[in-house]
């Protein structure tokens, strides 16, 4: 795929994957929900009820910035399977700066019971890989 077909399909995804790398070095991954803007992807600390607040993913891209996002579809025909990976860095965004209240727009657009209990993160993306089987 192209970086632009990978960024149309991924766009698509209602939900994506995002991998981070625990201090002790262990990989750690979490399902999210996301906004795309060009080649940053946007994700938030929802207001879903959370085992507690000091979120592993949160630690983790403090500590190490690179991360992953990956979104796939899967059906039975096999013939329609795609994936699409998002690698770069992460870095806060501030939800009460331009920036964040754009990225907040395009969040609660795609999932209007969006609602932003925390910290929202940015993800600039510097590659895209992806695969599909048509």
């Amino acid at each position: 795929m192209t970086p632009d077909e990978c960024r149309q399909h991924f766009e698509a995804a209602r939900v994506a994957r995002l991998a981070t790398v625990a201090p002790d070095g262990s990989p750690h991954v979490v399902p999210i929900v996301f906004a795309l803007e060009g080649d940053t992807v946007y994700h938030g600390v929802d207001a879903k009820p959370k085992r507690h607040t000091a979120l592993q993913r949160l630690a983790n891209l403090t500590a190490e910035p690179r991360a992953a996002v990956l979104a796939d579809h899967y059906e039975e025909d096999w013939s329609a399977l795609w994936w699409v990976r998002a690698d770069g860095i992460a870095r806060e965004v501030d939800p009460a700066g331009e920036e964040g209240r754009r990225a907040l727009r395009r969040l609660v657009a795609r999932h209007p019971q969006y609602a932003i209990r925390g910290r929202l993160i940015a993800i600039d993306v510097s590659r895209w890989t992806g695969w599909s089987a048509s």
